[in-house]
């Protein structure tokens, strides 16, 4: 195991414990301090480490487990993965212009969905908690389907919306929702069925860390599980036009 580490993270109180400890661990990912192959110190380690409690460390494990960065396995810890060689997205120069288009209303999503996620873990009825596992449901079983998939992720975003309690957030999300979900404008996958199943099935692993802390009341789990999710919807659309040549519009 490398030396990783010489202090723990400040608590900043705008940031969760659980975001603060994520994006410490991932920078350390994305600099190379923790390499392919590497070691995470272990769960007691990582405890002390931050001066944070077991359930934060196991948030944060989850959420780079289930963005790919990171394996587990019982007995043997967790330890770093190579990042993806390619994630499969096959773009013509028309798609472009709605790529751009896209990323732009990402940011929005980021900031409207990760506080909706937050508000939904604190404010959910069970009769809402059923309608978001079905939602859920529906779009584990679209998978085996992928042209449907689409149209049950932005279901799945919309039952968290209605689980604010807020009727703003569902008017807002409903708006939007043409322009949210980017494979339901764009196939990314083109000719390449086998990659667009492994892509639906890396996305349901965040939906479920967001499903997840929705049902626990967890609110700051929900609101970073969120936030993970769409930035790598992001950056998985900005590494297509990069591939590219094209770097998007300015927003």
């Amino acid at each position: 195991m490398p030396p990783l580490f010489g202090r723990s993270i400040e608590h900043r109180q705008r940031d969760s414990l659980t975001t603060q400890v994520l994006r410490d661990l991932s920078g350390r990912i994305e600099k190379g301090e923790l390499k392919p192959g590497d070691r995470l110190p272990t769960e007691r380690e990582l405890m002390a480490l931050y001066g944070v409690s077991r359930t934060v460390v196991r948030e944060a494990v989850s959420s780079l487990r289930s963005s790919g960065r990171i394996a587990t396995q019982q007995g043997r810890g967790a330890w770093v993965l190579d990042p993806p060689s390619s994630l499969g997205f096959r773009l013509e120069d028309a798609d472009l212009n709605t790529v751009q288009d896209v990323l732009q209303v990402m940011e929005i999503r980021i900031a409207l969905e990760s506080e909706a996620a937050a508000l939904a873990a604190a404010r959910r009825t069970a009769e809402q908690l059923v309608s978001l596992r079905h939602a859920f449901g529906a779009l584990e079983a679209s998978i085996s389907k992928p042209d449907s998939s689409a149209e049950h992720d932005v279901r799945f975003h919309l039952e968290i919306a209605r689980a604010t309690g807020n009727h703003y957030f569902t008017e807002l999300y409903g708006g939007l929702a043409p322009r949210l979900v980017p494979r339901a404008r764009l196939d990314l996958f083109k000719n390449d069925p086998d990659g667009k199943v492994a892509y639906l099935q890396r996305i349901q692993q965040e939906h479920a860390q967001i499903q997840q802390a929705i049902a626990r009341g967890d609110s700051e789990a929900a609101r970073a599980a969120m936030r993970l999710h769409l930035t790598n919807s992001r950056e998985r659309l900005r590494a297509a036009l990069d591939r590219r040549g094209t770097e998007p519009a300015a927003g």
